[in-house]
């Protein structure tokens, strides 16, 4: 069933709290991962696991999986895209440090303004190209990266992952008329496969059983994913990829103060003043989208 509006106030939300998960979910993943559990083969078992909850969910809630046949290119290209970030970014970390793999990632903001003018036809203002960067510097701020002795492997790699992530935002904005139960089953079927392969290749697809190594943590990366990226598909539908790409720059703030509060990791002076950085460049993305949206027509969307 279609809601007969979309509202950029729960889109922005929407946005917030999944890149609030996905914050959470980066901490937990690296406590799974000091316990053994391979980011491949969690990559491989959450997408088995999202496909199981999403058919539950589709019984029960009868909702269709039917894809609306003028998406189905743009539904092949998020799920291309959405394997793409997953591995590609799991993956980086083996050849550069963590911190260093999210200051790389997290210029997919840039990459979402930069192109906006030519994928969705956005005015490039230099109020905009203010906002983005101040963002972009804040979350280098929060991460504080050591760039010495850098294997140029991982950083093709967190870029990969970047590039696939705005095409992600970009592709997920356009696809409304497939209801959101739908989406993330389809494209979690192009992601299985493709994410199972590139594991096999790596040889790092350990089995189910390796993931009880460390129960709880892998519990909440697969939880803190699976809620995150429908909420994620919620947002996409009803704000623009800019306005979406800024928002998810939350997501390493949370992670840093998630990482201070669970595994014990201090927040430096400079870490705090990026964190507010990014917070600020939010607000002011939120106040210049609701100025551009306003007197603007509501566009219809499927749930």
């Amino acid at each position: 069933m279609s809601h007969p509006t979309s509202s950029p106030a729960s889109g922005m939300l929407f946005a917030l709290v999944s890149a609030s998960f996905y914050g959470l979910n980066i901490v937990y993943a690296r406590m799974a991962a000091f316990a053994g559990a391979s980011g491949s083969a969690i990559v491989v078992y959450r997408v088995l696991l999202m496909l199981i909850l999403v058919g539950i969910a589709a019984v029960a809630m009868r909702k269709s999986l039917a894809m609306a046949r003028e998406e189905r290119g743009i539904m092949l290209l998020l799920g291309v895209a959405t394997a793409l970030v997953g591995v590609c970014y799991l993956s980086s970390v083996a050849f550069i440090p963590v911190t260093v793999a999210a200051v790389v990632f997290y210029t997919f903001p840039i990459f979402i303004v930069l192109a906006s003018p030519f994928v969705e036809g956005t005015k490039l203002t230099p109020t905009l190209l203010g906002v983005a960067a101040a963002a972009t510097i804040g979350v280098v701020m929060v991460v504080g990266p050591a760039f010495g002795g850098l294997d140029w492997r991982g950083l093709v790699l967190a870029l990969a992952a970047s590039i696939a992530t705005a095409t992600q935002f970009f592709a997920a904005a356009r696809c409304r008329k497939t209801g959101v139960v739908a989406k993330v089953f389809w494209i979690h079927v192009l992601v299985l496969p493709t994410a199972a392969l590139i594991g096999l290749a790596a040889g790092q697809l350990s089995p189910p059983s390796t993931l009880l190594a460390a129960p709880l943590a892998v519990g909440m990366t697969i939880g803190g994913y699976v809620f995150g990226f429908m909420l994620q598909f919620l947002a996409l539908g009803r704000i623009t990829a800019v306005a979406a790409g800024i928002i998810y720059c939350t997501e390493p703030v949370v992670a840093a103060v998630s990482s201070a509060l669970l595994l014990g990791e201090t927040l430096s002076p400079l870490q705090m003043a990026g964190g507010a950085l990014v917070l600020s460049a939010i607000v002011a993305n939120v106040l210049l989208e609701q100025r551009r949206l306003r007197g603007a027509p509501l566009v219809p969307i499927a749930d």
